[in-house]
């Protein structure tokens, strides 16, 4: 037996050095700098409690712009993207392998492509000039006489965002739930027919959901992962950390522009410390509602 035991421990070995390398030791160290005042070139000195302080009293570009932005931005993109991905899967699962299997390529490619879109497709989309394909129908149906410059505009900047998440985000989480409805079992719905179930919505609801809770699970935890770990969106539309006028700004950014151009790595590493407390609580409500118990 504990000859077995030293076999499975040995084939989970290099799962769990990359587990302990990339995210264990990561985490613990930004829980350590985090109590630091650090500027990545002197040794760090102790400082406790002064960067939260600071983050909850001082950061007045966090508190009237970044933390907005965050929660308007997830609370829209997450269950907006969430709901999209169910959607879209439920829909594709009704047809046929070949048409389904394009159809989930073409949803899922631009999550892959995602840098690469947005400094192509939407850029050229929202373009400040008359040649920019808003700028040009609107123009034409009269409802603007000169280019908006869309993409350093704050009043648009964020809208445009959510828009580009949302596009993007039929990602691995869309993948399981497409999954998670192709494995339920048929049987189930022949059951429920006959226990009175009359339409599609039923089925959706009495069999399909409750059948595929662990995909669910999963891709609820990638919505919010990816919600709330996106940053990137904001600095390849306009091309500038912070955005202007901080009307993009993101927490992710907040955390780029604080470690990586001020180097200020202890307050960055303590709004990373946020973050991950961020997503862990909303990680946690969605075990809860997903859980099989």
């Amino acid at each position: 037996m504990k000859k077995d035991n030293r076999t499975s421990y040995l084939f989970l070995l290099p799962y769990l050095s990359m587990f302990m390398l990339f995210i264990i030791v990561p985490v613990v160290m930004a829980i350590v700098l985090s109590f630091t005042n650090f500027n990545t070139i002197e040794m760090p000195d102790f400082v406790g409690f002064l960067n939260y302080i600071n983050l909850l009293t001082q950061d007045e570009i966090f508190m009237q712009y970044v933390l907005p932005n965050t929660v308007l931005f997830a609370l829209i993109v997450g269950p907006g993207g969430y709901v999209l991905s169910f959607v879209l899967a439920w829909s594709l699962a009704q047809l046929t392998a070949i048409p389904r299997t394009i159809l989930a390529l073409i949803f899922y490619s631009p999550s892959m492509t995602q840098g690469v879109a947005m400094a192509v497709v939407w850029k050229v989309i929202f373009s400040g000039n008359q040649s920019g394909y808003v700028n040009s129908l609107l123009m034409q149906i009269g409802f603007i006489n000169e280019p908006l410059i869309w993409l350093q505009d704050t009043r648009f900047i964020l809208l445009i965002m959510i828009v580009v998440a949302l596009w993007s985000s039929m990602g691995v989480g869309f993948l399981a739930m497409l999954a998670g409805v192709l494995n339920v079992d048929e049987t189930l719905y022949e059951a429920a027919a006959i226990d009175g179930i009359k339409n599609r919505f039923q089925e959706l609801i009495y069999i399909t959901i409750p059948s595929m809770k662990p995909q669910m699970l999963f891709g609820a935890v990638m919505a919010i992962v990816g919600t709330f770990s996106t940053g990137a969106i904001g600095v390849e539309l306009t091309g500038s950390n912070p955005t202007p006028s901080y009307a993009g700004q993101l927490m992710v950014n907040h955390i780029e522009d604080y470690g990586f151009i001020r180097f200020e790595m202890g307050y960055a590493a303590a709004l990373s410390v946020v973050l991950l407390l961020i997503i862990y609580l909303f990680s946690y409500v969605s075990k809860k509602l997903f859980s099989e118990s």
